[in-house]
């Protein structure tokens, strides 16, 4: 054989391996919808490492025949191509233009607010803006924007949603030295980075909460509770028409189940390890939400 020719055929080998390969890892990664007891979901990150989702995944299982099997938690920018790709049969994530679109062009179907959770406004213990103990965010914009406190326009998509809201209520455009670009290298030391800067920052209260992020002794929640800086989750399903095969009947019982009263109750006593009495998920329902 010439050299050429067996170039070619290693090549093609190479090819057919890796393609193997590749399928493979997707097949254990991303089940196929061939179990009518299986429900494929998935969901945001926050729901997993709060420790929500196992405990709310946990009570459906001992009340129906289905098994729950998460097969993606990460961010809303991950999970909508899998889910475009038919790969899961219910999602749950924050609200926005994503969730939007997967209705409108065909791949959801019965989206439906279940859950929101905090935005918080961190803060130096000096507070400058003396916006401390405040639970409206208009408010706080508005003192931060007249002592012309440092301000860091942060990069996370939730948080910057709520924040632009907040100043557009507030009716002022940040603008001057203090509004500081978004240079935060992530991780787990954001506080510190935060410190460092003297600055007010608008994220959820999660990260620290439960462990993603490391506190910081001169960084503090300044302002929380307000109702405006809750940001809902949905819940929708694959929609059977676009991609046969998906266990629509499962999905709908889980989408059904966050939204009962057991769940929707069960949500006002969820704080997770954090174990203070202060719930890291909020209910959408208007008599529970006002408790």
């Amino acid at each position: 054989m010439k050299l050429k020719q067996l170039a070619l055929v290693v090549l093609a080998a190479s090819t057919m391996m890796g393609c193997a390969s590749t399928s493979t890892e997707s097949s254990q990664q991303y089940p196929e919808a061939n179990d009518p007891k299986v429900i494929r979901v998935a969901l945001i990150g926050g729901m997993s490492y709060s420790g929500l989702w196992p405990e709310i995944t946990k009570r459906f299982e001992a009340q129906t025949d289905y098994e729950v099997k998460t097969i993606k938690s990460s961010v809303r920018t991950k999970l909508a191509p899998l889910f475009r790709d038919g790969q899961a049969d219910l999602l749950t994530m924050h609200s926005g233009d994503i969730t939007t679109d997967l209705v409108a062009d065909g791949h959801g179907i019965n989206m439906y607010p279940w859950t929101r959770n905090d935005i918080v406004i961190w803060g130096p213990k000096s507070d400058p803006a003396n916006i401390r103990g405040l639970n409206d965010g208009v408010e706080a914009m508005r003192r931060i924007a007249a002592t012309e406190s440092n301000w860091i326009d942060f990069r996370g998509i939730g948080p910057r949603e709520v924040g632009h809201g907040l100043w557009k209520k507030a009716g002022i455009k940040p603008m001057g030295d203090w509004v500081l670009k978004d240079n935060l290298k992530g991780g787990s030391n954001v506080l510190d980075e935060v410190a460092k800067q003297n600055a007010y920052i608008i994220t959820g209260r999660m990260p620290v909460f439960v462990g993603k992020w490391k506190p910081h002794p001169e960084m503090e929640i300044l302002v929380d509770k307000d109702p405006l800086m809750r940001r809902p989750y949905i819940v929708m399903e694959a929609n059977p028409a676009r991609h046969p095969g998906v266990n629509n009947e499962g999905a709908k019982a889980l989408s059904d189940f966050l939204r009962s009263d057991e769940i929707q109750q069960f949500l006002l006593t969820f704080d997770g390890k954090v174990n203070d009495g202060t719930p890291l998920f909020y209910p959408v329902w208007p008599t529970f939400s006002a408790q």
